[in-house]
């Protein structure tokens, strides 16, 4: 299980990320872009993929990572129950979704060459 406490340390861990207030949600942002945001009532994550990494990470569990349920979710966003993973799986999606979001200097620093 991933804690709020350690979901802020991985996403604010990366480059020029920041922590704002989103409605009623917690959102982490890279130059002022999403790359994700926090439930509390479900202690969920929500994170910006592709489709091809939707099927990637959905495929750990379809119970657990799975599109956002409806056309966001078409769009890529995409929903971590935070209580049924570790935190290896969270660094990873969290790190997918910024350099999904993130200028390309950024990204480059978080992507596989």
């Amino acid at each position: 299980m991933v804690t709020i406490e350690q979901l802020r340390e991985l996403s604010l861990a990366f480059a020029e990320s920041t922590e704002e207030p989103h409605f009623e949600k917690t959102s982490f942002r890279v130059k002022g872009k999403i790359f994700g945001t926090y439930n509390a009532p479900e202690h969920q994550l929500v994170v910006k993929l592709s489709a091809v990494q939707q099927s990637v990470f959905g495929a750990f569990d379809k119970a657990v990572c799975y599109p956002v349920p409806n056309k966001w979710g078409l769009q890529g966003w995409t929903i971590v129950k935070l209580a049924s993973v570790e935190t290896d799986f969270v660094l990873d999606i969290l790190q997918t979704s910024y350099c999904n979001v993130a200028p390309k200097k950024l990204a480059a620093i978080y992507s596989n060459p």
